[in-house]
């Protein structure tokens, strides 16, 4: 499993492994430790973690935003469940 997590630093969205303590951020370096970083959803695999991160890096850009809401995050998580289901 792994975290779809943002850097504190520059707001670059990246994914962790669950277990992990730290991460270097991929864009500006810096080092987050994992359980302090923002967590936006919990995935399977790396691959789609990949492909959610590209999602909501668009959606922001389009949107104009700096961050999703705590409605838009909890939507997330919730299409996410739904999928999930949906699969099996």
């Amino acid at each position: 499993m792994y975290l779809i997590i943002r850097c504190g630093s520059c707001r670059t969205f990246t994914y962790v492994d669950r277990y992990q303590e730290w991460k270097l951020c991929p864009h500006c370096g810096e080092a987050i430790r994992v359980r302090q970083a923002p967590a936006y959803l919990e995935v399977e695999d790396y691959a789609l973690a990949e492909k959610i991160i590209r999602e909501l890096e668009s959606y922001l850009q389009r949107t104009q935003k700096k961050d999703l809401s705590p409605e838009e995050k909890e939507s997330l998580r919730h299409q996410y469940a739904e999928w999930i289901r949906d699969r099996v």
